[in-house]
């Protein structure tokens, strides 16, 4: 039942004020039963938070995938500076001369800006050279790992219109409360509306709300990959022509074992320009998977990026004055 209820955590997760019952209904079992195997999968570290995970974008950030090409003996001090901006959330090396990969977002009222930020890195890590790969065109992120073994190769990708909202204070607190990581209790959310003051009804048609602005993402569990047993993940880069690159992108997006698939755009220096996370659990896997896709997709040819090390993978902490304290530091030093 373990991979029954980790792959039913990363689907819809229930927003009532006691979901786990709802999840236990669900599968026969007592509300304490299924409390007792997700705090077993949190202590072991399998399930990485459980959170509102919210768009980026729509809640006025700015953002890119960043490629850096370090050299290997300053990679460490390299690291401890792109880790202290609060607006990176992944930070991996990877096998190619550009070495070091990052996503960095910026703040709604950035003195930098996105592209003076990576300048700014750039320098400050000595980088011998950086690409800036922003989203030119998202056609799916969506983090669940099978682990029941029973999902199907390929899966349908919705497309989905948001309705347009205009955020309140309150939406704003929600979102800075949400953004956290809940415990695994019968009442998760409890700690959240009395510190709020609201009421259950009042919390989850906010987040409602959030979600059909697209604001909100949905909300789930992430376990960790490689913990839960899907340790080889590949960063999959694809040089597609530009003028085939939507439908292109479609078909790469259906395949089940793809969480991210992104447009981005082409430079001299790099060919690629569609983006695949693929995952699997061993290599061997993983690159039938990319062998699979390759016989589908119209590309010229295509690279599966691993990552040897994963430097740091949190999420973003939204509306949060370390933003501003990381400007001012570096405000004093390149002006």
């Amino acid at each position: 039942m373990k991979d029954e209820i980790l792959s039913r955590i990363q689907k819809k997760f229930p927003l009532v004020a006691r979901p786990f019952k709802i999840i236990a209904d669900e599968l026969s079992m007592s509300e304490d039963e299924v409390l007792e195997i997700l705090q077993e999968q949190k202590k072991a570290n399998i399930i990485r938070q459980t959170s509102a995970i919210f768009d980026t974008k729509r809640l006025g950030y700015v953002s890119s995938l960043v490629a850096f090409k370090i050299p290997a003996d300053k990679i460490s001090d390299a690291v401890k500076i792109i880790n202290s901006h609060p607006g990176i959330s992944h930070n991996y090396e990877r096998n190619h001369d550009f070495n070091i990969w990052f996503t960095l977002a910026v703040a709604p009222n950035s003195k930098f800006g996105l592209e003076k930020t990576v300048e700014i890195l750039a320098k400050a890590t000595e980088a011998d050279d950086f690409i800036m790969l922003p989203t030119l065109k998202l056609f799916k992120i969506n983090v669940k790992l099978n682990t029941t073994g029973k999902d199907e190769k390929k899966e349908e990708v919705k497309k989905v219109k948001h309705t347009e909202i205009e955020l309140t204070p309150l939406h704003h607190a929600i979102i800075r409360a949400a953004q956290y990581d809940i415990e695994m209790s019968k009442e998760p959310f409890k700690a959240i509306i009395d510190d709020l003051n609201i009421d259950y009804d009042k919390f989850f048609k906010i987040l409602d709300e959030l979600q059909e602005a697209g604001v909100m993402r949905r909300f789930a569990s992430i376990l960790n990959h490689r913990k839960a047993g899907f340790s080889a993940n590949a960063m999959v880069v694809w040089d597609v022509d530009e003028e085939k690159g939507e439908a292109v992108g479609e078909r790469a997006a259906a395949f089940s074992a793809v969480s991210h698939c992104y447009l981005r755009p082409k430079y001299p220096n790099w060919q690629y320009n569609l983006f695949t996370m693929v995952h699997g659990k061993s290599v061997e896997e993983t690159n039938s998977i990319i062998e699979d896709m390759a016989s589908e997709i119209d590309s010229k040819s295509h690279m599966p990026l691993y990552s040897s090390r994963e430097f740091k993978k949190v999420r973003i902490e939204y509306f949060a004055p370390e933003f501003n304290t990381w400007e001012d530091k570096y405000s004093n030093l390149y002006n």
